[in-house]
Order: structure tokens, then C-alpha cells, then sequence
């Protein structure tokens, strides 16, 4: 039988902390190089996605900490061949990238069901695809690395602090909006 590491609670923290600061730090960069307040206001999108200045898309990073509960359970059960393989990172990327943004049981912008069941313009689909594309792959990168090496306590308290900051400026934000 394998070893017993990485544990439940290590996978599930870890995939809260990492999905978190991977999906705020990527969220901000995109709404900045973007130019996501003009892009949702369009007319093909603004009756799809909520506005950029809507007080819960301001909280949407405090909603993450539950996906990561979510994905950490299910990355405790595939641990094996996630965390215990040299290129693991890679097939935790490719899983997301073909279950979670490809090909999604929902018409998602930058899905296959998406292009095909929405009226959202091809172009709204390959501009957020980067966003999604590289938010997952330093998802993957990053995790994959904090569980390989636990001795790194450098990495731990890093990005224990940026969680907090990350959820910690959205409430903020609400709360004096």
C-alpha cells in the first residue's frame, strides 16, 4: 500500500490556499489587461454575466475557499496518480483543462457547449480562455510543488499570508462599497 501522505487535510488546505490567491491574482490581471468592465458590458454578454462592479462579483473571491473544499476532496482521492508521479502537475492541468473548462457538462464561456448552445460571440470565448488556461496551469504548478516539498516553509507561510490578504481586500471592498 502507498504511503499514507499526502493527507486529506494537507490536500484540501493546500488546493483552498493555492485555487484562492491562483484565482484572484489571475481574476485581477485579466480585469486589467482585459478591460473586463467594457468586455461584460457589451450587449452579447451583459445579459449573461453579472456587471464587474456588481457587489457579488467584488465577493467572489470569498467564495472560493468552497471550491477548493470541493477540488481538494476529490485531489485527496486521485493523490496517486496526481502527487505521487513525477509529472503529476501535467495530468492535474490536462484533468482541469479537459473536464473543467473544455468540455464541462454546462454551456460555459470557452467550452464546446458553450460555442455551441450560447449566443455569446467567439470571440468573448477565446478572449476568457487564457484567463482560465493560465489560472489552472499555475494552479497545478504551484500545488503539485507545496505538496511535493512540505519542508518548504517559506512556500507555507507565503502564501498562507496572500490567502488571508485575498480574502481580506474583496471583504473590504464589499463592506465600503
Amino acid at each position: 500500500m502507498q504511503s499514507q501522505r499526502p493527507s486529506l487535510l494537507e490536500v484540501v488546505l493546500k488546493t483552498v490556499v493555492v485555487h484562492t490567491v491562483t484565482y484572484f491574482i489571475m481574476g485581477i490581471l485579466s480585469f486589467a489587461l482585459l478591460d473586463y468592465a467594457t468586455l461584460y458590458a457589451g450587449p452579447a454578454v451583459n445579459q449573461f454575466l453579472r456587471q464587474t462592479s456588481d457587489p457579488i462579483v467584488m465577493a467572489g473571491p470569498l467564495f472560493q475557499p468552497i471550491r477548493g473544499l470541493l477540488l481538494g476532496a476529490i485531489l485527496f482521492l486521485l493523490r496517486e496518480p496526481i502527487f505521487q508521479r513525477r509529472r503529476g502537475w501535467l495530468a492535474l492541468w490536462g484533468t482541469l483543462v479537459v473536464i473543467g473548462i473544455l468540455s464541462p457538462y454546462v454551456a460555459a464561456p470557452g467550452s464546446i457547449e458553450g460555442v455551441v448552445y450560447t449566443t455569446l460571440p467567439l470571440s468573448f470565448h477565446l478572449t476568457s480562455l487564457p484567463e482560465v488556461l493560465i489560472q489552472t496551469l499555475l494552479f497545478s504548478g504551484i500545488l503539485f510543488y507545496w505538496v511535493a516539498h512540505p519542508e518548504k516553509k517559506w512556500l507555507t507561510w507565503l502564501l498562507t499570508v496572500v490567502f488571508f490578504l485575498v480574502l481580506i481586500f474583496p471583504a473590504l471592498g464589499v463592506l465600503f462599497a
